[in-house]
């Protein structure tokens, strides 16, 4: 399998599909880089490079005790970036994804990229605090943290808002759902709890206010997972040069026609 090392000797699993102008894409929670296979074809399929790596604790990284936090997996993707010496690149960050991308530009700078798009991420900031309400209470995220006591069987119950299937008329494949299960059970068990805090405490609104390239907030505002009222609708109003673009009733995890328009909006946003 290809990898990376990281300064502090984690190992880093990455897919590299494809030639051209590279787009890196970076996942969510509890995920890995399998779940952009369908993003990774098309932006293959269509003359550009796709790559996405495994967050270390995920998948086929490491899993290492420290370094479960938002500064050090926007490290091990300049790691990635400055390993593989992509340049001109376009970002594209899903969910805690787009907390890594968001970080990584602001503690590397936009040297090598070219655009970006954060896609249902967790950017502003998730956390509600007195001195930043429009988040979520810590009660929240403790009850993301006390599921994973059962982790299969919360992995199970999450694939239903994930995608959307607990609305009327909600037709998720039951495929899809075992898939969320099955690649969600190869992340680390501290990983797991630790990246909880790493998507809702840190606060990424300096690192918004800096990015000087052109970026696309793609968003459903049926969201359950990341609201749209406490991420792109704030980030919007932090980001210097972006475009929001709001998907009708589309859920947080990419599925049937709404993973096909968002398929269409990232290759015309490449293109652009």
């Amino acid at each position: 399998m290809p990898t990376i090392t990281t300064a502090d000797g984690a190992e880093i699993f990455y897919k590299d599909w494809g030639g051209g102008q590279p787009v890196v894409f970076s996942h969510g929670w509890p995920l890995n880089a399998d779940i952009w296979d369908n993003q990774l074809q098309v932006v293959a399929d269509h003359g550009y490079r796709g790559i996405a790596h495994d967050r270390r604790g995920h998948g086929r990284s490491s899993q290492t005790w420290a370094g479960n936090d938002m500064d050090t997996y926007a490290d091990d993707l300049a790691a990635l970036i400055d390993t593989l010496d992509l340049h001109n690149v376009v970002l594209v960050g899903h969910s805690t994804g787009g907390g890594e991308v968001a970080r990584y530009l602001g503690r590397h700078g936009t040297s090598r990229v070219a655009k970006v798009v954060l896609r249902g991420a967790v950017v502003p900031h998730l956390l509600g605090t007195a001195e930043d309400p429009g988040g979520a209470p810590m009660a929240v995220f403790d009850q993301l943290r006390a599921g994973l006591g059962d982790r299969s069987e919360f992995y199970r119950g999450l694939a239903e808002p994930f995608y959307g299937n607990n609305r009327p008329g909600a037709e998720v494949s039951q495929g899809v759902r075992d898939a969320f299960w099955l690649i969600s059970m190869t992340v680390g068990l501290k990983a797991a709890y630790d990246c909880i805090a790493a998507f809702s405490e840190t606060d990424m609104t300096r690192d918004l206010r800096g990015i000087d390239v052109p970026v696309l907030l793609s968003h459903g505002d049926d969201d359950q997972i990341v609201p749209i009222q406490a991420s792109s609708e704030r980030s919007i109003k932090l980001l210097p040069n972006a475009t929001l673009h709001v998907h009708p009733g589309a859920p947080h995890g990419l599925v049937g026609r709404f993973e096909q328009d968002f398929n269409q909006e990232l290759l015309d946003f490449i293109k652009s």
